[in-house]
């Protein structure tokens, strides 16, 4: 499966910071849940995710402590609703009672808490824009882990270790699916994965008034875009 492209030289990128602030807006002055938004990146991560690799497959999803965890927790659920063998790893404790909810109800699907020496996808869903560093020890014991099997893997928004400093460990991501809009760190590292951009339900509003060109993004005719 192929999704619509886009060309790179003709969006507006925004750093993380100014990021924060689109998303913050977004929430609150639209009312958006965060609930919400997570079950939207859940499942168009799922769905690139079912792109790379078809029902009966293994899938590995690692879960952050925050949102983007829940985003993981979400497209886990999916994914096993739709025939795959998920399993999901929790390195550290969550920072959000919605997380413990989304766990409760992906566990009740049939997703298993393990991990096996190989998967055909492992999905990183650690730490999305708001990641700070250094990384937990846990964590990057498992993205070495997760780093050393031969297999397709994913990260949702961007990867997590990613840093506008650089010199640390990063998850190494094949394909990244951001969510919302393009983000200038992610175009810097273009040459390591495919860049894909999600459709998360915020309004134009919020695009035009960050100066992001909606119609170029496409979403009005796919749900992902593929950034070259």
């Amino acid at each position: 499966m192929s999704f619509p492209k886009i060309e790179a030289r003709k969006i507006r990128t925004l750093s993380l910071d100014a990021f924060r602030q689109m998303d913050y807006y977004a929430v609150n002055s639209y009312s958006l849940p965060v609930e919400l938004m997570m079950e939207s990146a859940g499942l168009q991560l799922a769905r690139l995710a079912a792109s790379c690799a078809g029902p009966g497959s293994k899938v590995l999803v690692a879960i952050g402590p925050g949102n983007n965890g829940g985003g993981g927790l979400v497209a886990a659920r999916r994914l096993e609703a739709w025939g795959y063998k998920v399993h999901i790893q929790v390195p550290v404790e969550f920072t959000h009672e919605l997380n413990r909810d989304q766990l409760s109800r992906t566990i009740s699907y049939g997703v298993e808490k393990s991990i096996e020496s190989q998967y055909d996808l492992v999905l990183d869903c650690l730490f999305g824009f708001a990641q700070r560093l250094p990384l937990p020890e846990k964590v990057n014991e498992l993205i070495r882990v997760m780093n050393q099997m031969r297999t397709t893997r994913i990260s949702l928004d961007i990867p997590t270790g990613i840093s506008e400093e650089g010199g640390g460990l990063m998850f190494r991501a094949d394909k990244v699916l951001t969510i919302a809009a393009p983000k200038t760190i992610l175009l810097n590292h273009m040459d390591e994965y495919e860049l894909y951009i999600a459709d998360v339900g915020i309004p134009i509003e919020v695009y035009l008034r960050n100066k992001i060109d909606y119609n170029v993004l496409g979403f009005s005719r796919d749900q992902i875009v593929q950034v070259v």
